[in-house]
Protein backbone atom coordinates (compact mmCIF):
# COMPACT_ATOMS: atom_id res chain seq x y z
CA UNK A 1 0.00 0.00 0.00
CA UNK A 2 1.60 3.35 -0.71
CA UNK A 3 2.69 5.65 1.69
CA UNK A 4 0.43 8.34 1.06
CA UNK A 5 -2.51 6.49 2.65
CA UNK A 6 -3.04 7.15 5.56
CA UNK A 7 -2.46 5.08 8.53
CA UNK A 8 -6.19 4.07 9.21
CA UNK A 9 -6.02 3.14 5.76
CA UNK A 10 -3.67 0.64 6.31
CA UNK A 11 -4.85 -0.39 9.32
CA UNK A 12 -8.60 -1.33 7.70
CA UNK A 13 -6.56 -3.26 5.01
CA UNK A 14 -5.23 -5.46 7.12
CA UNK A 15 -8.10 -5.43 9.07
CA UNK A 16 -10.11 -7.22 6.14
CA UNK A 17 -7.45 -8.99 5.02
CA UNK A 18 -7.48 -10.99 8.00
CA UNK A 19 -8.78 -14.47 7.65
CA UNK A 20 -11.18 -13.96 10.92
CA UNK A 21 -12.32 -11.00 9.70
CA UNK A 22 -13.10 -12.38 6.42
CA UNK A 23 -14.50 -15.69 7.68
CA UNK A 24 -17.22 -13.25 10.35
CA UNK A 25 -18.51 -11.51 7.62
CA UNK A 26 -18.79 -14.53 5.14
CA UNK A 27 -20.45 -16.41 8.01
CA UNK A 28 -22.53 -13.86 9.99
CA UNK A 29 -23.29 -10.89 7.69
CA UNK A 30 -23.51 -13.21 4.28
CA UNK A 31 -20.64 -12.00 2.44
CA UNK A 32 -22.09 -9.77 -0.08
CA UNK A 33 -23.28 -6.96 1.60
CA UNK A 34 -21.36 -5.84 4.52
CA UNK A 35 -22.50 -2.56 5.99
CA UNK A 36 -26.13 -1.41 8.00
CA UNK A 37 -28.94 -3.21 6.99
CA UNK A 38 -32.95 -2.01 7.37
CA UNK A 39 -34.86 -3.91 9.11
CA UNK A 40 -38.59 -4.43 9.06
CA UNK A 41 -38.90 -6.60 12.07
CA UNK A 42 -36.99 -7.86 15.01
CA UNK A 43 -36.05 -11.56 13.01
CA UNK A 44 -35.02 -10.03 9.90
CA UNK A 45 -32.24 -11.95 8.49
CA UNK A 46 -29.09 -9.33 8.47
CA UNK A 47 -28.26 -10.52 4.54
CA UNK A 48 -31.69 -9.65 3.92
CA UNK A 49 -31.77 -6.28 5.78
CA UNK A 50 -28.35 -5.22 4.33
CA UNK A 51 -30.18 -6.00 1.02
CA UNK A 52 -32.58 -3.90 1.36
CA UNK A 53 -30.57 -0.45 2.34
CA UNK A 54 -29.05 -1.24 -0.99
CA UNK A 55 -32.29 -1.28 -3.08
CA UNK A 56 -33.35 1.52 -1.22
CA UNK A 57 -30.40 3.49 -1.79
CA UNK A 58 -30.86 2.49 -5.62
CA UNK A 59 -34.65 3.69 -5.20
CA UNK A 60 -33.37 7.16 -3.72
CA UNK A 61 -31.38 8.06 -7.26
CA UNK A 62 -33.61 7.18 -9.25
CA UNK A 63 -32.76 7.53 -13.18
CA UNK A 64 -30.21 4.62 -13.70
CA UNK A 65 -29.48 3.03 -17.07
CA UNK A 66 -26.95 1.12 -19.16
CA UNK A 67 -25.21 4.41 -19.66
CA UNK A 68 -24.98 4.98 -15.92
CA UNK A 69 -21.16 4.60 -14.68
CA UNK A 70 -20.76 4.19 -10.97
CA UNK A 71 -17.87 3.95 -8.76
CA UNK A 72 -18.49 2.27 -5.61
CA UNK A 73 -16.21 3.21 -2.97
CA UNK A 74 -15.09 1.28 -0.04
CA UNK A 75 -17.05 -1.67 -2.12
CA UNK A 76 -16.33 -5.13 0.19
CA UNK A 77 -17.74 -8.14 -1.17
CA UNK A 78 -19.39 -5.98 -4.00
CA UNK A 79 -23.10 -6.61 -3.38
CA UNK A 80 -24.27 -3.80 -4.21
CA UNK A 81 -22.14 -3.40 -7.28
CA UNK A 82 -23.71 -6.67 -8.76
CA UNK A 83 -27.31 -5.51 -7.65
CA UNK A 84 -26.81 -2.51 -9.79
CA UNK A 85 -25.49 -3.97 -13.01
CA UNK A 86 -27.63 -6.67 -13.06
CA UNK A 87 -30.91 -4.05 -12.37
CA UNK A 88 -30.14 -1.54 -14.71
CA UNK A 89 -27.22 -2.68 -16.78
CA UNK A 90 -24.84 0.12 -15.63
CA UNK A 91 -20.90 -0.30 -15.53
CA UNK A 92 -19.78 -0.60 -12.15
CA UNK A 93 -16.06 -0.11 -10.93
CA UNK A 94 -15.28 -1.53 -7.24
CA UNK A 95 -12.55 0.22 -5.63
CA UNK A 96 -11.89 -1.41 -2.25
CA UNK A 97 -8.89 -1.91 -0.46
CA UNK A 98 -8.78 -5.37 0.88
CA UNK A 99 -7.29 -7.54 -1.63
CA UNK A 100 -8.92 -10.41 -0.11
CA UNK A 101 -12.46 -8.93 -0.50
CA UNK A 102 -11.46 -7.87 -4.02
CA UNK A 103 -10.54 -11.45 -4.50
CA UNK A 104 -14.07 -12.96 -3.42
CA UNK A 105 -15.79 -9.70 -5.66
CA UNK A 106 -14.35 -11.27 -8.81
CA UNK A 107 -15.20 -14.72 -8.12
CA UNK A 108 -19.02 -13.98 -7.55
CA UNK A 109 -18.90 -11.50 -10.75
CA UNK A 110 -17.58 -14.36 -12.73
CA UNK A 111 -20.11 -16.57 -11.24
CA UNK A 112 -23.17 -14.34 -11.93
CA UNK A 113 -21.84 -13.43 -15.43
CA UNK A 114 -21.02 -9.97 -14.93
CA UNK A 115 -17.49 -9.67 -15.04
CA UNK A 116 -17.62 -7.62 -17.81
CA UNK A 117 -20.16 -5.13 -16.13
CA UNK A 118 -17.86 -4.66 -13.23
CA UNK A 119 -14.29 -3.30 -12.88
CA UNK A 120 -12.68 -4.57 -9.27
CA UNK A 121 -10.00 -1.95 -8.71
CA UNK A 122 -7.69 -2.70 -5.62
CA UNK A 123 -7.37 0.70 -3.90
CA UNK A 124 -7.81 3.29 -1.41
CA UNK A 125 -10.74 6.27 -1.75
CA UNK A 126 -8.20 8.38 -0.68
CA UNK A 127 -6.72 8.83 -4.06
CA UNK A 128 -9.12 7.59 -6.51
CA UNK A 129 -7.35 5.96 -9.24
CA UNK A 130 -9.91 7.80 -12.24
CA UNK A 131 -10.05 10.68 -14.53
CA UNK A 132 -12.09 14.03 -13.78
CA UNK A 133 -15.45 14.11 -14.58
CA UNK A 134 -15.64 10.22 -15.05
CA UNK A 135 -18.25 8.71 -13.27
CA UNK A 136 -21.90 9.80 -13.18
CA UNK A 137 -22.42 8.13 -9.84
CA UNK A 138 -20.41 7.95 -6.64
CA UNK A 139 -21.79 5.18 -4.03
CA UNK A 140 -20.56 4.03 -0.98
CA UNK A 141 -21.68 2.05 2.20
CA UNK A 142 -20.36 2.50 6.04
CA UNK A 143 -16.71 2.55 4.12
CA UNK A 144 -15.45 6.51 4.88
CA UNK A 145 -14.80 5.93 8.13
CA UNK A 146 -12.24 3.96 7.83
CA UNK A 147 -10.60 7.28 6.06
CA UNK A 148 -7.95 9.50 8.47
CA UNK A 149 -8.48 11.92 5.81
CA UNK A 150 -12.75 11.67 5.08
CA UNK A 151 -12.21 15.67 3.83
CA UNK A 152 -9.98 14.21 1.44
CA UNK A 153 -12.19 11.28 0.26
CA UNK A 154 -14.96 13.89 -0.14
CA UNK A 155 -12.53 16.06 -2.53
CA UNK A 156 -11.94 13.09 -4.54
CA UNK A 157 -15.09 12.19 -4.92
CA UNK A 158 -16.50 15.31 -6.25
CA UNK A 159 -13.29 15.40 -8.29
CA UNK A 160 -14.70 12.14 -10.31
CA UNK A 161 -18.21 12.77 -10.55
CA UNK A 162 -19.41 14.76 -13.50
CA UNK A 163 -21.56 18.19 -13.39
CA UNK A 164 -24.51 16.65 -12.17
CA UNK A 165 -23.27 13.64 -10.80
CA UNK A 166 -24.49 12.16 -7.69
CA UNK A 167 -22.88 11.05 -4.29
CA UNK A 168 -25.13 8.72 -2.28
CA UNK A 169 -23.51 6.72 0.73
CA UNK A 170 -24.07 5.86 4.29
CA UNK A 171 -21.52 6.04 6.84
CA UNK A 172 -21.42 5.75 10.44
CA UNK A 173 -21.24 8.76 11.76
CA UNK A 174 -21.59 10.80 15.59
CA UNK A 175 -24.39 12.88 16.27
CA UNK A 176 -23.93 16.58 15.65
CA UNK A 177 -24.51 17.20 19.35
CA UNK A 178 -21.64 14.06 20.61
CA UNK A 179 -20.22 15.54 23.88
CA UNK A 180 -16.55 15.08 23.76
CA UNK A 181 -14.69 11.67 25.06
CA UNK A 182 -17.59 9.23 24.80
CA UNK A 183 -17.54 7.67 22.09
CA UNK A 184 -13.47 6.63 22.60
CA UNK A 185 -14.33 2.43 23.37
CA UNK A 186 -15.73 2.61 19.80
CA UNK A 187 -12.96 4.67 18.12
CA UNK A 188 -10.22 2.22 19.86
CA UNK A 189 -12.06 -0.77 18.90
CA UNK A 190 -11.81 0.37 14.97
CA UNK A 191 -8.29 2.48 15.50
CA UNK A 192 -9.69 5.97 14.81
CA UNK A 193 -9.21 9.10 16.53
CA UNK A 194 -12.84 10.37 15.64
CA UNK A 195 -16.17 9.79 13.27
CA UNK A 196 -17.64 11.89 10.90
CA UNK A 197 -20.82 13.82 11.58
CA UNK A 198 -23.71 15.08 9.20
CA UNK A 199 -22.53 18.32 10.01
CA UNK A 200 -18.83 17.50 9.11
CA UNK A 201 -20.01 15.92 5.39
CA UNK A 202 -22.51 18.82 4.68
CA UNK A 203 -19.96 21.27 5.30
CA UNK A 204 -16.97 19.38 3.07
CA UNK A 205 -19.75 18.09 0.49
CA UNK A 206 -20.14 22.00 0.39
CA UNK A 207 -16.54 23.20 0.25
CA UNK A 208 -16.01 20.84 -2.76
CA UNK A 209 -19.07 21.98 -5.05
CA UNK A 210 -21.60 19.26 -3.82
CA UNK A 211 -25.17 20.09 -2.71
CA UNK A 212 -27.72 18.23 -0.46
CA UNK A 213 -30.39 16.86 -2.08
CA UNK A 214 -31.30 14.52 0.48
CA UNK A 215 -30.41 12.97 4.07
CA UNK A 216 -32.56 9.87 4.91
CA UNK A 217 -32.16 9.60 8.69
CA UNK A 218 -32.18 6.41 10.01
CA UNK A 219 -30.11 5.91 13.16
CA UNK A 220 -32.69 3.24 15.05
CA UNK A 221 -31.20 0.95 12.46
CA UNK A 222 -27.31 1.39 13.12
CA UNK A 223 -28.87 0.34 16.53
CA UNK A 224 -30.88 -2.73 15.18
CA UNK A 225 -28.31 -3.70 13.10
CA UNK A 226 -25.27 -4.23 15.48
CA UNK A 227 -27.65 -5.69 18.03
CA UNK A 228 -29.03 -8.30 15.67
CA UNK A 229 -25.24 -8.65 14.31
CA UNK A 230 -24.55 -9.55 18.18
CA UNK A 231 -27.41 -11.48 18.65
CA UNK A 232 -25.88 -13.87 15.73
CA UNK A 233 -22.95 -14.18 17.06
CA UNK A 234 -23.68 -15.71 20.14
CA UNK A 235 -26.47 -17.85 18.00
CA UNK A 236 -23.44 -19.42 16.17
CA UNK A 237 -21.69 -20.03 19.95
CA UNK A 238 -18.89 -22.47 19.89
CA UNK A 239 -19.81 -23.17 15.91
CA UNK A 240 -17.86 -19.73 15.28
CA UNK A 241 -15.08 -20.70 17.22
CA UNK A 242 -13.86 -23.44 14.35
CA UNK A 243 -13.60 -20.89 12.25
CA UNK A 244 -12.19 -18.16 14.21
CA UNK A 245 -10.09 -17.05 17.02
CA UNK A 246 -12.27 -16.72 20.26
CA UNK A 247 -10.21 -13.83 20.85
CA UNK A 248 -11.37 -12.11 17.99
CA UNK A 249 -14.92 -12.75 19.08
CA UNK A 250 -14.91 -11.76 22.43
CA UNK A 251 -13.52 -8.42 20.82
CA UNK A 252 -16.15 -8.43 18.02
CA UNK A 253 -18.70 -8.81 20.74
CA UNK A 254 -17.24 -6.40 23.28
CA UNK A 255 -17.08 -3.83 20.03
CA UNK A 256 -20.98 -4.19 18.92
CA UNK A 257 -21.95 -3.72 22.73
CA UNK A 258 -20.26 -0.04 22.55
CA UNK A 259 -21.71 0.66 19.24
CA UNK A 260 -25.43 -0.06 20.50
CA UNK A 261 -24.61 1.74 23.62
CA UNK A 262 -23.53 4.76 21.92
CA UNK A 263 -26.79 4.61 19.40
CA UNK A 264 -28.94 4.12 22.38
CA UNK A 265 -27.38 7.18 24.39
CA UNK A 266 -27.80 9.46 21.10
CA UNK A 267 -24.35 9.48 20.53
CA UNK A 268 -24.44 8.28 16.95
CA UNK A 269 -25.99 9.37 13.74
CA UNK A 270 -26.79 6.89 10.29
CA UNK A 271 -28.60 7.37 7.34
CA UNK A 272 -28.57 7.92 3.37
CA UNK A 273 -27.28 11.13 2.41
CA UNK A 274 -27.25 12.24 -1.47
CA UNK A 275 -25.56 14.79 -2.84
CA UNK A 276 -25.13 16.46 -6.29
CA UNK A 277 -22.23 18.02 -8.39
CA UNK A 278 -22.59 21.37 -9.61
Amino acid sequence: MSANYSEAVATARDYYNSEDADNFYSIIWGGEDIHIGLYRSDDDAITEASHRTVRHMAELLGNINAETRVLDIGAGYGGAARYLAETFGCSVTALNLSEKENERNRLLNVERGLAGKIEVVDGSFESIPAQDASFDVVWSQDAILHSGHRQQVIQEVARVLKPGGRFIFTDPMQSDDCPEGVLQPILERIHLSSLGSPAFYRDAARRFGLHETSFDEQTPQLIKHYSRVLQETENYGSDLSHHIDPNYLVRMKKGLGHWIEGGNKGYLSWGVFVFEKE
